[in-house]
């Protein structure tokens, strides 16, 4: 039995698919389990409770912890402790694994422009430093022998299952679609590069099944670095619109945020693409041999499962811009 805990968010959505595809016996724990699919187990559960996460883990060979919580920095310094304690816990005791879906908050910002397992932790925001100390947990619990584990860390991500999926979904493929005008952070003429959901789920999925892997960091599969406005570019073509952009620097950010508080929450983030943001996979590539999917045929396959082009009616441009609600919606935690 394998087991998402924490199977609402579009990365668990991709990682069940995947798991599904390949006919392995899958168990989802969330909040609220949902509708039951044959073949698939149903788990509710609060992973901030220990005996709850206790009995969601029980039974299983491998747990993924995928959680996404509220993208509000108080909420994670005050649950993300308590999900990792309760995940090792509940591992440590019914002897799974345990693989933990990470981001790169905890990078050094001077380190960006190539990230690589080995690059130093020095976070400078503050849910940087709340992810710093989870996977410390983390590795504290695998140097003692209580659990075997892995990091699995992902650049900002993307791909199909409307409406959020992702960070490039949030910032270019929704306005476009709705004939609005996509939006980037900082500057829109430095490098930034994505991870694919459906790449980091055959990844994990490989990782998963892998001894080797266990007790080291691994970089997800991740595509080639193009600028923000080639990032829009990108998308807008594979929509079939036109690609109009909006920067929102940081100062407007954060007079948005004296209104709006997901806004306030993102100020902190935007160092990182104010410099070249480049999260190198090369290890998970020379070890397992996985690459990335080209970048076009991904912005092609979103576009077409969630949004008809290519293969379907399309989505219709409409005047607009920005708008506010655009900016009421927050950035995807991986």
């Amino acid at each position: 039995m394998e087991t998402i805990l924490g199977a609402g968010g579009p990365v668990a959505r991709a990682l069940a698919q995947e798991l599904e595809r390949q006919g392995r016996p899958l168990r989802l724990v969330r909040r609220n389990p949902g509708a039951k699919r044959p073949g698939v187990e149903v788990h509710a559960a609060d992973l901030t409770d220990a005996e709850a996460t206790e009995r969601a883990v029980r039974g299983s060979t491998v747990c993924y912890l995928t959680v996404g919580l509220p993208y509000r920095a108080a909420v994670w310094a005050r649950d993300w402790p308590r999900v990792m304690e309760n995940a090792i816990a509940a591992c440590r005791r019914h002897r799974a694994r345990l693989v933990f879906f990470d981001n790169v908050y905890m990078y050094d910002p001077d380190h960006l422009g190539r990230m690589t397992e080995a690059t130093p932790v020095r976070p400078v925001s503050r849910k940087g430093r709340v992810r710093a100390r989870v996977v410390r947990m983390l590795h504290d619990a695998v140097e003692r022998g209580e659990v075997e584990a892995l990091v699995a860390r992902s650049a900002d991500f993307f791909g199909f299952g409307k409406p959020w999926s992702g960070v490039l979904n949030f910032l270019a493929f929704e306005p476009l679609s709705r004939g609005k005008k996509a939006i980037w952070f900082a500057s829109a003429d430095r490098p930034h590069n994505f991870t694919y959901l459906p790449d980091a789920a055959r990844a994990m999925a490989l990782l998963a099944q892998h001894d080797e892997a266990y007790g080291e960091v691994w970089h997800l599969p991740s595509g080639e670095a193009r600028t923000g406005r080639a990032w829009v570019e990108g998308a807008a073509a594979a929509l079939g619109v036109q690609p109009r952009l909006q920067l929102i620097t940081p100062a407007m950010a954060r007079l948005a945020g004296l209104f709006q508080p997901l806004v306030r929450e993102t100020v902190e983030m935007l160092y990182q693409y104010d410099r070249p943001y480049i999260f190198d996979s090369a290890k998970i590539a020379a070890r397992f041999g996985l690459e990335p999917t080209p970048t076009d045929a991904a912005l092609a396959e979103v576009a077409r499962r969630d949004y008809g082009v290519g293969g379907g009616s399309g989505t219709q441009p409409q005047d607009g811009s920005p708008g506010r609600a655009l900016l009421d919606k927050p950035p995807l935690d991986g």
